[in-house]
This record gives structure tokens, C-alpha cells and sequence, in this order.
């Protein structure tokens, strides 16, 4: 029997949603992203749940789109700026769906969060991350960027510019000081802390906690969030749909000697500027 790669548990009013890819540091397949989704929903419709926390098996929480697999799918939207709009407006409403679920949804993150895994924790309401957390966009080095442009409106301008043209990563110390968490706790009692936390949680009047984020969402709309996220969906689409140097040679690298490599080729032409 084949092991769910997300699994759907309660402890009384908390759902719980697990990323359980543990094998493949929870990348985003395209089976995660559609059992996830539905996780996610059930968890927002259950008149019983108050809180929701979203985690991940093994020493990742999420490292973002899987681009070690290579299918049929992937193939024929290469290079077709169509397809690509299908697929990544699919990320995108898969990521924002805990900043729209009615319910406060808590990211409970070790290790790395990269990429697709980044913009998800960014879009819950709340990010408890473990000592070892680190978070990054690192699409840039293989010419992509991230569909979702979320940074800047959790970090500003000035440190989100910063992070997605380098694609660097930062700790849990740089996160909680930038604002893009809200605590950190040691990783042996991230599962113990987070539970505990949403609990606490829990105990304010389901009423009261899905009014406060509505309003806080609505705010942010009217800022123009939504139309900020839509837009730089627009501006990824002929990126990932063009054949740029450097995409064509990271491809032809994992498509031989695997992705490591592929990751290692690009790591090491910044290595002897990593100080700068």
C-alpha cells in the first residue's frame, strides 16, 4: 500500500495537515499539491476545527516544486507560455489557500523551506519555525522566479529585492527579525510547541479569530495584495516559458548527471563571491 503523501489528523478542535514526503524533503509534486488542497478545504469546512496547522515529515519542511521529476506534462509545456499558465496559476492557489481560509492556519516548519515551501509558509497566518529553519527563494539560479511575489509584502521592498535576485537563504534568527516568522523554538519541541500554541489559539471564539483575519485579509486587499499576487503570476509566466542560458544548461546537467549536480554547478559559480 502506497503511503499517503499527506496525511489529515485532529486533536480536538486543531486539524493538523502533514506534508509526508519525507523521502524527497516534501517537494511539491503534483499529487501534494492536490491532496494538500483538499486537506487544507476539509480542515477550513469542518464546523469543529478552529485551528489548523500545517507541517512536514522528516528534516524539511518543504524545498518547493519538484523539478527532479520529469513527465509527460512537464514536457510538452516547455517552452509553451500557455501551458505554463495553467500549471503555475495552479501553484499559486495552492499556496494562498491557508490567507484565504476562513480559519487562522499555523506553519510549523524545520529545516528547509525553499521556493514553493517559502511562499507557503509566508502565506499561513502564523510560522513557528524550529532552530535549524531556513527559508529562501532560490529559483533565481535557475532562471525562474517564484509565481507568488509574497516577499515584499512580509519583509519590504529593500530585503525582498535582496533575497529574491540573490536567491540566498537565511535562518531562523534573520527570519524572526525581518518579521517573516513569529517565533522560534528548538526542533526537538516543534511538534510539543506548535500544538500548545494553537491551542491557546483555539481557546478565543472561533467568531472573533475568523472576523479578525477577514478584516486583516480585506485590508490587504484593498491594498491591492490580490492583484499584487496575480500580477507577478503575469510577469513569471515568459520566464518559465523561455529558453534563457542558464535554464537550458541546468537542464541539460540534471537531465545527465541528476540534480545535485545540476545545484552543485550553480553553487559553486557564486561560491568565490559569497563573501561579497
Amino acid at each position: 500500500m502506497t503511503e499517503e503523501v499527506v496525511r489529515y489528523e485532529t486533536d480536538g478542535d486543531i486539524a493538523i495537515v502533514t506534508l509526508n514526503r519525507p523521502d524527497k524533503l516534501n517537494a511539491i509534486s503534483k499529487q501534494l499539491r492536490s491532496d494538500a488542497s483538499e486537506a487544507l478545504l476539509r480542515a477550513d469546512a469542518d464546523d469543529d476545527i478552529r485551528v489548523v496547522i500545517l507541517r512536514a515529515e522528516g528534516r524539511a519542511f518543504c524545498v518547493g516544486y519538484d523539478i527532479d521529476m520529469d513527465t509527460p506534462e512537464k514536457a510538452a509545456r516547455r517552452y509553451d507560455a500557455l501551458k505554463w499558465r495553467d500549471s503555475l496559476t495552479g501553484d499559486l492557489t495552492f499556496e494562498m489557500i491557508p490567507w484565504y481560509m476562513r480559519k487562522p492556519v499555523i506553519a510549523s516548519v524545520q529545516g528547509h523551506a525553499l521556493g514553493g515551501g517559502c511562499e507557503l509558509a509566508m502565506f499561513c497566518d502564523m510560522t513557528i519555525a524550529a532552530d535549524n529553519a531556513m527559508f529562501g527563494e532560490p529559483e533565481i539560479h535557475f532562471a525562474n522566479v517564484g509565481p507568488a511575489i509574497v516577499m515584499p509584502w512580509m519583509v519590504g521592498f529593500k530585503k525582498a529585492r535582496e533575497l529574491l535576485y540573490t536567491g540566498d537563504m537565511i535562518d531562523a534568527e534573520a527570519a524572526l527579525a525581518l518579521g517573516m516568522i513569529n517565533r522560534i523554538v528548538p526542533a526537538a519541541d516543534l511538534d510539543e510547541k506548535t500544538l500548545r500554541y494553537a491551542k491557546r489559539l483555539s481557546l478565543i471564539g472561533k467568531e472573533s479569530l475568523e472576523q479578525a483575519k477577514l478584516s486583516i485579509n480585506r485590508g490587504a486587499d484593498a491594498m491591492g495584495f490580490r492583484n499584487a499576487m496575480q500580477a507577478g503570476l503575469d510577469v513569471a509566466i515568459p520566464l518559465y516559458a523561455a529558453k534563457t542560458d542558464v535554464g537550458v544548461q541546468f537542464t541539460e546537467i540534471r537531465q545527465k548527471d541528476g540534480l545535485r549536480a545540476a545545484l552543485k554547478w550553480r553553487r559553486d559559480q557564486f561560491a568565490q563571491y559569497e563573501d561579497s
